[in-house]
């Protein structure tokens, strides 16, 4: 891209000003609380710098995993038009992210890490190089998986 700015951002902004126009006040709402996500992130280092779109989906994960915890947590207290709202913001959220791989597919992801690090190694890997299976298998899942559910899979295969 010529300009700086992430495409997702844009797209973000983009939706946004849609969603004014369209008097939705949830997505308005949410969409408002990302891009203030993502700017809080863009200055939150020792400079500002524009993110990246990987980047605004890590931020763009983090809020939507934030939304289903505290969904969990109004369930428990009793108190459901809350939770109903965060998990309406988290769906709105999820629309920007890439489809979450199923359980088949991570396990495959996990499998390939494996495989490449046994190569990188000349043995296959056991727990003790975990830190380099779960890398690998981190970068193969490219956002399509949160930390926990690759980890897991990781730990089920070696």
């Amino acid at each position: 891209m010529s300009d700086s700015t992430s495409s997702l951002k844009s797209t973000l902004r983009a939706d946004m000003t849609a969603a004014m126009k369209a008097k939705d006040a949830l997505r308005l709402q949410t969409l408002r609380m990302l891009l203030a996500a993502v700017q809080t992130e863009e200055v939150s280092g020792k400079e500002a710098r524009e993110l990246t779109d990987e980047e605004v989906l890590k931020v763009l994960a983090k809020e939507s995993k934030k939304r289903g915890e505290s969904a969990e947590i109004y369930t428990e207290a009793g108190r459901g038009e809350l939770a109903a709202t965060e998990r309406a913001e988290a769906q709105i959220i999820d629309e920007y992210l890439p489809t979450p791989l199923t359980d088949a597919e991570l396990a495959d992801v996990a499998d390939t890490a494996i495989a490449q690090v046994a190569e990188e190694i000349g043995e296959r890997p056991g727990m003790r190089q975990m830190g380099q299976v779960m890398k690998a298998a981190t970068a193969l899942a490219a956002g399509k998986a949160d930390g926990t559910r690759v980890s897991k899979a990781v730990k089920d295969r070696l």
